[in-house]
């Protein structure tokens, strides 16, 4: 069997272009449970908590539960469930997954294949990772889920083309670079070292994971720091390509107010006269899907009452 493909392949909820990485981000979880101890199984009732922080962090901005991959997972072929009456989920409530002790853990044909080849596990990771999550999540969500992830990076040749259906246009970081003048559109920053920019990325306001297409009127040149604020829902791109800030950041200190929450309101800087700015599809898709909450009243601005 091809655990690679069939993870690739996880059937997900859709509607339209709405974010659903649930079984993805559980998968992962179990993946990195699976590193530490081979035979434990997750209990439902002792990790929900756990799932919750997972899928607040990475998962769309809406309330959401981790109820509903850890029984929909089943059906994947990936993960088994069992409760006190044996083998079987359930359902995808969260009363009858706590009442009934459900566990889950995954497959037999898939731990099986781990026993058999252990880089395997490594492979399966990039796979969701790749798929699912922007690259300047990854390390954090590895650490997230307790993934070594010397392993999760590890990726043969012979696996390669599950994750890179699409290929990644290399020329896109030099295209946003120089769209931008090699600065940061939210902040300014433009350091180099010699004459080679050090610390600014081509950043994709709609995910490359997500069909974000490798082209410039998708791109901002984002220092490292707003680039991980601006995949992680803190930034925002408004409709009159002012910087949102999410209310739910909080930042006490000088720096933070300085370097995040001082940025609400500001126009983007960029890019150069004859470049396409961010599209208003990939903006809104980026609101929409990966900023958290409702934007903050930039400073000096009144707030207006209804």
């Amino acid at each position: 069997m091809d655990w690679l493909d069939r993870v690739a392949k996880l059937r997900q909820w859709t509607n339209s272009d709405v974010r659903a990485p649930h079984k993805p981000l559980l998968l992962l979880y179990a993946l990195g449970n699976y590193q530490h101890d081979v035979d434990n199984e997750l209990r439902y009732s002792a990790v929900e908590e756990e799932l919750k922080r997972l899928l607040s962090e990475y998962g769309p901005s809406h309330p959401t539960t981790p109820a509903y991959p850890f029984h929909h997972l089943v059906s994947d072929g990936v993960w088994e469930v069992r409760t006190d009456r044996g083998l079987g989920s359930p359902g995808s409530g969260v009363r009858v997954l706590r009442s009934s002790g459900a566990t889950g853990r995954l497959a037999p044909g898939l731990r099986a294949a781990l026993a058999k080849e252990p880089s395997l596990l490594g492979r399966l990771a990039r796979v969701l990772l790749d798929t699912h999550f922007p690259p300047s999540l990854h390390v954090d969500l590895c650490e997230a889920v307790g993934l070594d992830l010397e392993l999760a990076e590890t990726w043969p040749v012979e696996g390669a083309d599950v994750a890179a259906r699409r290929q990644r246009d290399r020329r896109m970081r030099d295209l946003i670079l120089t769209a931008y003048e090699f600065q940061c559109a939210f902040c300014g920053y433009d350091g180099a070292l010699g004459t080679s920019a050090v610390g600014l990325e081509a950043a994709h306001v709609r995910w490359w994971s997500h069909d974000g297409p490798d082209e410039v009127d998708n791109g901002l040149c984002l220092c490292s720091l707003h680039h991980k604020l601006f995949d992680k829902g803190v930034l925002g791109l408004g409709d009159d390509h002012r910087i949102l800030v999410s209310q739910r950041f909080v930042g006490r200190s000088e720096v933070s107010r300085q370097h995040v929450l001082a940025l609400a309101g500001r126009p983007v800087i960029g890019p150069q006269s004859g470049v396409l700015p961010v599209a208003r599809r990939h903006r809104e898709w980026h609101v929409r899907q990966v900023f958290h909450g409702a934007p903050r009243t930039p400073v000096g601005r009144p707030v207006h009452s209804t």
